[in-house]
Formats: C-alpha cells, sequence, structure tokens
C-alpha cells in the first residue's frame, strides 16, 4: 500500500485528474508523505482495535460474495456464501462482522440455522454437529451501513460530480462490510463477487471478468468476476463508477499476460499514456523474481479517490499513474499478496519488499538518481535515532504502517542484505523464498525469509536480523586509517550506535580510497569495534568515502588519516595475530639494506625463511600460512644491527 498527500496544508480523499498534483516524485518523498498521512489517520481512527474474532476451528475454502450497492449511496446488500472444511469438530463457527451491519438470517443448505451477532462476531450453531474434515457451508443475508475503519474500509464518494464507491480493508476493514475470517492466517482457495449496481455503472473486482448481465428492465447490471487463486480477505475489494476500460497486454516469456484497466473518463489520456512503464516493470520483476504470481488471469489497474495505492489481489487501485508507485503496488503481487505477512508485525514483508522493488525499478530506469535517491531514503530512515522494523504495537495503524519504518528501513533490510549476500545469491534466495511450498500463496513470518536466505547462502543471518529486524537505530562508523609505504593502508574501525537496544552492528563496509587521479573501493567485514584492516590499493590515497554507493544504513561517519610513525622511527609490524591463510610484514625506515626473515615452530624448527631487500628502508611482504598446522609461531627478523622477534599464534 501507499498513502500520498497532494500537499501538506491541502488533504482531500475527493481527487479528479485536474486536482490530482505532481505524483512524480522519488520514493523517498512518498514514503514521507505516506509518514504524515499514517499520523492523520491515527488521530481520526484512534479507536482502532487489532481485532479478529473469527473461531480457528474451520479452514474457508471458498467465497460465493454477492453484493447490491449503488455508488450515490452508502450502504450495501449482501449474500454471502462461505466454503469450509472443519478442522476440529463442533456445532459452531464465528465470523468477523462489524455490528452495524444487520444478519436477516444465515442459511445451511435453505436450512435456517440459530445466529448471534454482538462483539463485532457473527456466532452460527449448525443443525448438528461437525465431524473433523467435513466440508460444508453456510450463507449469510446482511446490509446496512459499513462501519468505516483504517483507512476508509468502505467509502462513498465522488469524482467529477459522478458518485464511486470502493473498498480499502487492509488492516482489519474486511470485517466492516462482508462477514469474512479477518485474520492473517486464512485465505479461500478461489473467490467468485457478483455485484449488481445501477447499469449505467461498471464494477471492477478481483480475477477474470466473467459476465455482465441487465436486469430489472436494464436498470441494473449483474458483473460477475471470477478469481481462482488464493487470496486473503483484506485482498477481496469490489469498486463502481463509471469507468472507462481499456486493455493491453504484455509477455511474459511464452505467456501473453491480459492488463486490464478501469479509471475515470477524465484520467483516460493519463493512465493510456503511462501504462506502459506497469508492463515494463512488469517484465523487470517477472524475470527476476519469478512468474507473475496470477500469470493465469491478468493484472488491473482501478483508479479510486483515496491518496495512493492498495494492492488487491490482480486489481490494484491507484489514485494516479504515478510510476514509483505503480511499481510499488505491482511489486506487492508478489510480495503481499502471493505471500502474505503472518502478522502485521512483519508487514515488512509486503511494504518493504515492495518499497525495495519499485526503488529497484527506478534505479534501472533512471540510474543516474541512484545515488540521490538512496540517500533521500537513508536521511528519512535515520532522521530519528530508533525504531524498530518490528511492529511492536499492532493495534496501531500508523505504527503498522510507518513510512520510515516499515517502508523505507523495511526496503533497506533488503538493500544491506543484498550487500552483504551478493547480488545472484540474495536473488536466489528470494526466488527460493516465493518457490517455498510452506508459503507460497500463503503466509510468511521474518523466520521464513532468513531460513531460505540461509538455505542458499550458507551464512547464519541471526545477528543480522537480531539488529536490523528486531533491534532500533543504526551506526555512526569512525574510520582511521595509515597509508603503508606507497601500496598498503591500514585501516581501523570503530563505530557508536544510536540506540542501546544493538550494542554493535555487523556488517561488511565499502570504503573507497582516493586522490586526484586514482581510486580504489574495498569491503573490510567489520564484527567488532577497534577492528584492523590491512590492504594493498596501489597508490597513495589522501581521501576514504564511507559506503560511497549507500549500501547501509548509517549516518554521521567520519575518517581520519593517521601517520605511519613518528618520523626517523624504525617500525617493522606483523599482522594479523592470530594468522590465518597469510599474513604482512611491513618493515619502514630501517637502516640497512637487506632484511632476513625466520619463521619456527613451538618446537625451535624452522618452517619459513626469507632474505628480502629493502627499498629505501622499507618493504611490504605478504607470508603464506594456511598450510602451517594450528599452534605456536616465533618470527625473527633481522636487518643488520636491528633484530625484532614476536610470537604468534596459528
Amino acid at each position: 500500500m501507499r498513502i500520498l498527500i497532494l500537499f501538506l496544508f491541502l488533504i482531500s480523499f475527493q481527487l479528479s485528474a485536474q486536482q490530482v498534483a505532481d505524483f512524480s516524485k522519488p520514493t523517498s518523498d512518498i514514503a514521507l508523505f505516506e509518514q504524515m498521512a499514517h499520523q492523520r489517520i491515527v488521530t481520526e481512527h484512534n479507536n482502532i482495535t487489532e481485532t479478529t474474532l473469527a473461531s480457528n476451528n474451520y479452514d474457508v475454502t471458498y467465497y460465493r460474495c454477492e453484493w447490491e450497492v449503488n455508488p450515490a449511496i452508502r450502504y450495501i446488500s449482501g449474500k454471502v456464501t462461505i466454503y469450509f472444511t472443519m478442522t476440529t469438530a463442533g456445532n459452531n463457527i464465528q465470523l468477523d462482522l462489524m455490528n452495524p451491519l444487520v444478519v436477516d438470517s444465515v442459511k445451511q443448505r435453505q436450512n435456517l440455522l440459530v445466529k448471534q451477532h454482538s462483539n463485532n462476531t457473527l456466532s452460527v450453531t449448525f443443525l448438528s454437529a461437525l465431524n473433523v474434515g467435513a466440508k460444508d457451508s453456510i450463507t449469510v443475508f446482511y446490509q446496512g451501513v459499513p462501519a468505516n475503519t483504517g483507512f476508509g474500509s468502505f467509502i462513498q464518494d465522488q469524482h467529477m460530480g459522478t458518485p464511486v464507491m470502493w473498498s480499502l480493508s487492509e488492516p482489519y476493514g474486511s470485517r466492516d462490510w462482508w462477514p469474512c475470517k479477518n485474520g492473517l492466517d486464512d485465505k479461500a482457495d478461489s473467490i467468485d463477487i457478483f455485484i449488481t449496481s445501477p447499469a449505467v455503472y461498471s464494477a471492477a473486482a478481483n480475477g477474470l471478468l466473467q459476465s455482465e448481465t441487465l436486469i430489472a428492465g436494464n436498470t441494473k447490471k449483474i458483473t460477475h468476476w471470477k478469481h481462482r487463486y488464493p487470496i486473503a480477505s483484506y485482498l477481496m475489494c469490489f469498486a463502481v463508477t463509471n469507468y472507462v476500460v481499456f486493455n493491453n497486454t504484455v509477455q511474459l516469456g511464452s505467456v501473453i499476460l491480459p492488463m486490464q484497466t478501469h479509471c475515470y473518463p477524465e484520467s483516460l489520456t493519463a493512465f493510456q499514456n503511462g501504462t506502459q512503464n506497469v508492463l515494463d516493470a512488469m517484465q523487470l520483476f517477472h524475470n527476476n523474481f519469478g512468474d507473475y504470481p496470477f500469470i493465469k488471469e491478468k493484472y488491473g489497474h482501478v483508479q479510486f479517490g483515496w491518496g495512493g495505492g492498495m494492492e488487491h489481489q490482480t486489481a490494484t487501485f491507484i489514485v494516479s499513474i504515478n510510476e514509483s508507485l505503480i511499481a510499488h503496488e505491482l511489486a506487492h503481487q508478489w510480495f503481499g499478496d502471493k505471500i502474505t505477512c503472518a502478522s502485521w508485525e512483519d508487514i515488512w514483508l509486503n511494504e518493504g519488499f515492495a518499497t525495495y522493488l519499485a526503488a529497484i525499478y527506478m534505479e534501472n530506469k533512471y540510474p543516474a538518481s541512484t545515488i540521490n535517491s538512496r540517500k533521500s531514503v537513508i536521511n528519512n530512515i535515520t532522521s530519528s535515532p530508533g525504531g524498530s522494523v518490528w511492529i511492536e504495537d499492532t493495534t496501531n495503524v500508523g505504527r503498522i504502517f510507518s513510512g520510515r519504518l516499515s517502508y523505507n528501513k523495511g526496503s533497506y533490510l533488503l538493500y544491506m542484505l543484498r550487500w552483504k549476500l551478493g547480488d545472484a545469491v540474495f536473488l536466489k534466495g528470494l526466488k527460493q523464498y516465493q518457490q517455498d511450498t510452506k508459503l507460497a500463496y500463503g503466509f510468511a513470518n521474518t523466520d521464513d525469509l532468513k531460513r531460505n536466505l540461509e538455505q542458499v547462502s550458507g551464512q547464519n543471518l541471526t545477528e543480522f536480523f537480531k539488529d536490523w529486524f528486531k533491534g532500533q537505530g543504526y551506526p555512526s562508523y569512525n574510520v582511521a586509517w595509515t597509508q603503508i609505504g606507497s601500496d598498503y593502508v591500514n585501516i581501523k574501525m570503530n563505530q557508536t550506535t544510536s540506540h542501546t537496544s544493538v550494542d554493535f552492528f555487523e556488517l561488511p563496509v565499502a570504503l573507497k580510497f582516493k586522490n586526484a587521479t586514482q581510486e580504489k573501493t574495498i569491503i573490510v567485514d567489520n564484527k567488532t569495534n577497534g577492528e584492523t584492516f590491512f590492504r594493498h590499493i596501489g597508490f597513495i590515497a589522501d581521501t576514504v568515502l564511507i559506503d560511497p554507493e549507500y549500501w547501509l544504513v548509517t549516518k554521521n561517519n567520519v575518517s581520519a588519516k593517521v601517520p605511519d610513525a613518528t618520523p626517523g622511527q624504525n617500525i617493522i609490524q606483523v599482522f594479523p595475530n592470530p594468522v590465518h591463510d597469510q599474513f604482512y610484514i611491513y618493515m619502514r625506515k630501517m637502516v640497512a639494506t637487506t632484511a632476513n626473515i625466520n619463521l619456527y615452530n613451538a618446537a625451535g624448527q624452522l618452517v619459513y625463511s626469507k632474505s628480502s631487500n629493502l627499498v629505501n628502508g622499507s618493504v611490504y611482504l605478504e607470508v603464506p600460512s594456511k598450510h602451517l598446522p594450528k599452534g605456536g609461531y616465533f618470527i625473527r627478523i633481522n636487518a643488520g644491527d636491528f633484530k625484532f622477534v614476536k610470537k604468534l599464534i596459528r
């Protein structure tokens, strides 16, 4: 989902083509607008609580939804048939349905059932108990003026003086206007939606259009949509107004996918001109993240008057054809719709991913803007010292949909994982996550993503997710570096953290060393404060840039060049210690012209010997040590009258 504000001082949900502001904004700006919109929403709907009281003794397999609406009147009359399988034996099930709606009756195969509707829950008692595994159905007949929670779950409005009606049920709003299981634990295997409306209007919904049938002397129309993929209740939708409908196609491998747009007549030209962008994004995402999840049906845009977009499955609702917005909502078809977060605590699996994929689309199309866009997003994330990607309070809609944390910081978890794992491994991990049979067309939590990335990479990502998902804040780096000779640098890494929940962020850090004519970027895998690294750069540098391509969430980084040694002082350095596959010897300002280097094991046996010429009293050597057994060693260096001895551990 995306939330936009036209102007910071003008907030309106009645948008026409003439009223829509310029939405050609980078993702970071949109995220900032979102955050402010959420703050307003929390103020308006401060009585929202996380509520799904539907019982868990049954599994929904199918919804047949028959709704009659008139976009000029805020009212719904419905007949919803729920097919289900019992997971626990019993004679009763509960559905979520808000109290303002009146339930006229509930039937089971034409038999009236006993019902009770209170506490926003519809309890239905069967004529006889059903066993585990029993398949059955009930039909709920209801009507009324829906409640309006969250972002406006059921809206009756106008555009250019014409009535329009739409639904937007995320996060808890499905129960506002139809009986269902409102939680993140059960997807229907398929749905049919029948919308009866005045014949002058068109109705859009999920899936493929099956028919439009005139009734009541051609004054009304029944529009039938069919969707044959698993779907969460909050992703089911409808919208009704005087839509203009046009069609496109996009080639996805051997499949030609239909793309269908429902837009306001006044917006037709803009939508026609902008649709190619979503077709391009579709091909990019399909090729990189796996097949479009609903490839046997379609993808669609449906215009509505809310200030942003909503990723209804196969039928994204959008206010305008803004490029980053449509890429964001399209990305949700993979991340949010095919695989849906199993809890609003993990909403970043929806919103962080969609924000990241939209950024990838924009970077792919506008590479010159990449650095500035990333900087802007990082500035937004680090505008406050705390805040986790994990949602600690799922009763707060504004917190769930925080632009700074769920969207931007969530997207940067993915940037940093890509940086840490490498492009190929990261992409392979995301494809495996998409194809995971435990998750595909179902629900996932953060541990499910972590498991797939670990399986593909072979890395343990526990510390990363502890710091960046549950932890708060970001690191600030202090890099002290010394030029060693004309080719090497000695680097000391320190960091402070902005929040006490994380004592140290373990990350690979890019450092770009440069002078007026040369530059080289190296990567150090920084795991502790005070850690030192010695690297070959091949020239004398005067500056180092920390994370020059903005892969990491950091702020207030500083670097300082430290002199090598006191002028005229002899210096010999042997590092690292303990040694690994190789170690290094650096000698400088020696009086002698040659140096003899001998390495002995703990028994006093010579295991390595080398005589080296000193050029202007200096030399830098790499000594292979991979073949040496574990244990203690002594290195002895003689350079004229100067002698040096040091104990090493392998």
